[in-house]
């Protein structure tokens, strides 16, 4: 059931998202906003406290933005108008300007008629993204109720904040001592979405002759959806990379907080690799520190920071938890295999021109091409992804836990299952029926042969998904 213009199921584990305006619209964005004031109140300790609102490049993120704002006029907020801003440079301008809280406008690498939000709350240990076990559910619950929010008696003021994306990027360069980049060929592909502007940012600032693919700021996307996690999506950028004969390809997802990289060849460079990279570089000035990486992927960069006299810390798959993980173990960087890359020096979050930064120095300093790079820091091999559409998925685990029993188990976010040469994970999704496999091992045949094993039976147990729509 639907209340105040809101379908409960937009409250994800890490945002808000849903459909516009059938799911949530322009009343609901009040009604949540309010609710998201209310509960930034309870927990910031400040009278006064400053919210930055910033949206996407989203047709419907205008009219929701101007509610937002209005909402937020209404109950008597600081608020700093940002304008259009990626994800990364959002947090960014949270934590670098030292506003005490943000609430951004987006529905990240959704199809088109997807609006939604994200919202942090900045405190001296980093940024705080609101999720499932930091707010959402306390969130969900004003949001649902029959709550009435209250009106301040003076109306709250706005304010506009520039120049946030050439801070960025000189943040980005200092964070890697800036360092002397050699002029690379760069083709990129942000899909009309909000990478464009953190790098066009980075062209004005770091030598390169960036070769741009669909540029303008669409939320039509007219040419395809800005996920960089679906290989069609890919295509157009790998062949282009090898016409123009680029060092390198960089495909940003919707709302910017994913990037992935495609060396001179076309083919994907595994985010593991690029985490050891990134690893590798801030062990340097930073020895014995700590580095989280999601469950996924860990064999490789495990090894990298083990050679380079880090510690490994694993973390569960997300966002927001791995944000949460950097604040609790004060780990400087964190990894995630779908593109997601975590700075201690940003808040705690994501920090797509960091890693761009970190990339092109390594190229730089070593004179090598990116696939060469990569090759030196592989230590594993990875399966892929491999999702299942299934109705009966505890069943097929219950199985797998059985069948692998004399490996070492652990299922804090899913079941994962380690031996010494190769390991394997396990887990549904937050959203659809689907039972999600990913297999790594050291030997290159060894994790060919165990992930046929595994996915034959999964497919000898797995009672088919048949529910219409899927």
């Amino acid at each position: 059931m639907m209340m105040n213009s809101i379908d409960p199921n937009i409250f994800k584990a890490y945002d808000i998202r849903g459909i516009y305006p059938t799911q949530v619209d322009e009343k609901g964005a009040e009604r949540i906003v309010r609710a998201i004031y209310t509960f930034f109140k309870q927990k910031v300790t400040k009278e006064n406290f400053t919210v930055l609102l910033t949206k996407d490049m989203r047709i419907s993120s205008p009219q929701m933005f101007d509610a937002a704002k209005k909402a937020l006029i209404d109950m008597g907020a600081t608020v700093v108008d940002a304008g259009l801003l990626s994800t990364p440079s959002f947090y960014f301008a949270v934590f670098h300007y030292g506003y005490d809280t943000g609430i951004q406008i987006t529905a990240s690498h959704n199809p088109k008629e997807y609006t939604g939000m994200k919202f942090v709350i900045n405190t001296p240990e980093g940024l705080i993204k609101i999720g499932k076990s930091t707010g959402m559910e306390e969130i969900k619950k004003m949001v649902m109720s029959d709550m009435t929010f209250e009106h301040a008696p003076t109306p709250g003021t706005v304010t506009t904040k520039e120049n946030i994306l050439e801070d960025e990027v000189h943040n980005a360069l200092q964070l890697f001592q800036n360092p002397e980049i050699s002029k690379f060929k760069i083709v990129a592909d942000p899909a009309n979405a909000m990478g464009i502007t953190y790098l066009e940012a980075a062209e004005r600032k770091i030598p390169m002759d960036l070769i741009k693919m669909n540029f303008e700021l669409d939320g039509t996307f007219p040419v395809h959806a800005p996920d960089p996690l679906v290989a069609e999506n890919l295509v157009d950028l790998q062949k282009r990379v090898v016409e123009e004969g680029a060092d390198l390809g960089l495909a940003p997802d919707g709302d910017g907080d994913r990037l992935m990289f495609i060396d001179e060849k076309g083919n994907l460079v595994p985010p593991s690799i690029i985490s050891a990279i990134v690893a590798r570089e801030l062990l340097k000035e930073n020895p014995h520190s700590k580095i989280a990486i999601d469950i996924r992927y860990l064999l490789t960069p495990k090894k990298i920071i083990e050679e380079n006299g880090g510690e490994l810390v694993d973390v569960r798959i997300g966002h927001a938890f791995i944000t949460e993980k950097l604040h609790q173990t004060g780990a400087i960087f964190g990894g995630e295999s779908s593109g997601h890359y975590f700075f201690k020096a940003t808040g705690n979050a994501e920090s797509q021109l960091a890693v761009l930064v970190c990339v092109l120095k390594v190229m730089s300093e070593e004179k090598k091409k990116i696939s060469e790079i990569a090759e030196e820091l592989r230590r594993s091999y990875e399966s892929g992804e491999f999702n299942f559409r299934v109705q009966n998925a505890q069943e097929i685990m219950d199985n797998l836990k059985e069948k692998y029993k004399d490996g070492k188990l652990s299922t804090v976010d899913c079941i994962e299952i380690d031996y010494p040469s190769w390991r394997f994970s396990v887990r549904t999704s937050n959203t659809e029926p689907l039972l999600r496999l990913n297999v790594e091992s050291y030997d290159k045949k060894e994790m060919e042969t165990k992930r046929d094993e595994l996915k034959n039976l999964i497919e000898r147990v797995a009672v088919a998904d048949t529910t219409p729509g899927h």
